[in-house]
């Protein structure tokens, strides 16, 4: 069953995925999370992507190859853990 998930809860879907997967400075392909994410939410991965784009943006996430593949920035690890934290203990998905 697919929900109407927040923005900000998109975002942390995102960021969890890839520190799950241990995605630390090492690249996943775009479309494997696009692709995982859409599955979740009703809308499609456009609104993925852009979000996507905007957490590159913020320096949050690495993209490369035109956005091909991304990765988590390790600098900012303690940033992105206590952003997942904070927004899991906020909503349920």
């Amino acid at each position: 069953m697919k929900k109407e998930l927040t923005d900000g809860e998109i975002e942390v879907t995102i960021l969890d995925k890839l520190a799950r997967r241990g995605k630390w400075g090492r690249y996943l392909p775009t479309t494997v999370i696009i692709r995982d994410i859409s599955h979740k939410i009703k809308k499609d991965g456009k609104r993925v992507k852009r979000i996507m784009d905007q957490l590159g943006k913020n320096g949050l996430i690495w993209q490369k190859k035109s956005g091909e593949v991304t990765a988590l920035n390790p600098h900012r690890k303690s940033e992105i853990l206590e952003k997942i934290k904070h927004l899991y203990s906020t909503i349920t998905l």
